[in-house]
């Protein structure tokens, strides 16, 4: 079972997006709020695998609650769910370590793909917001991939292969599956990756491995 938090300060919002998950059997909503102070709060108290949370909102916005999250509670995975698609927004949201960054006119069966992949372990941005990250990456990108490899040179092949198959927006279950060793195994080489290239989380990872060739276009 998915156990998720969320944090909308619109109070229709929330119900809907709520009623949304509900459709599926293996999420379960654990506990509401509707600011990100209180987010933060309820997240310590009920411990979440996965926090959605709007970017506006009263007292603590949703990337000032994802960047507190992360501190505090990295094992729980943050996204982003909001109207707003600025790319200030998904740069500043990616930097704070959300997982994911999904809009609300998105189909809500988008919503439920996201948050079950961000819990296993993988990265979720809407298809809409990955196109354009996409584009962004291709810009410039043989400017980048020089400072790329030399990140990667610290990491075992094993870790490079673990690294790849990050980029290529694998979860840890497809990654030990493509493998041939444990979920725990892949977790581990996760932790050490991201701790190497000096990542916050695997999208970061996953920029740094297409950067680097070691994802095809």
């Amino acid at each position: 079972m998915i156990r998720v938090l969320l944090a909308d300060d619109e109070t229709m919002v929330r119900a809907g997006v709520a009623a949304i998950l509900a459709t599926d059997p293996g999420i379960a909503i654990v506990a509401e709020a509707g600011d990100g102070a209180e987010a933060v709060e309820l997240a310590r108290a009920h411990r979440p695998d996965v926090a959605v949370l709007d970017i506006r909102m009263p007292k603590l916005d949703g990337l000032a609650a994802a960047a507190e999250l992360r501190r505090a509670m990295p094992e729980i995975a943050v996204v982003m769910l909001t109207t707003f698609d600025e790319d200030a927004y998904v740069a500043q949201a990616l930097s704070q370590g959300a997982s994911g960054f999904m809009l609300k006119a998105a189909d809500p069966r988008e919503l439920i793909i996201g948050v079950k992949a961000v819990a296993d372990g993988a990265a979720y941005l809407s298809p809409r917001i990955a196109q354009r990250v996409i584009a962004k990456l291709q810009h410039g990108r043989l400017e980048r991939a020089a400072p790329a490899r030399d990140r990667i040179d610290s990491l075992t092949p094993r870790e490079r292969d673990v690294l790849s198959l990050i980029g290529k927006g694998a979860s840890n279950h497809d990654i030990a599956k493509e493998l041939h060793v444990s979920e725990g195994t892949v977790k581990g080489h996760v932790s050490t990756i991201l701790t190497r290239l000096d990542a916050k989380n695997r999208v970061q990872a996953a920029i740094i491995a297409y950067e680097a060739g070691l994802v095809d276009d």
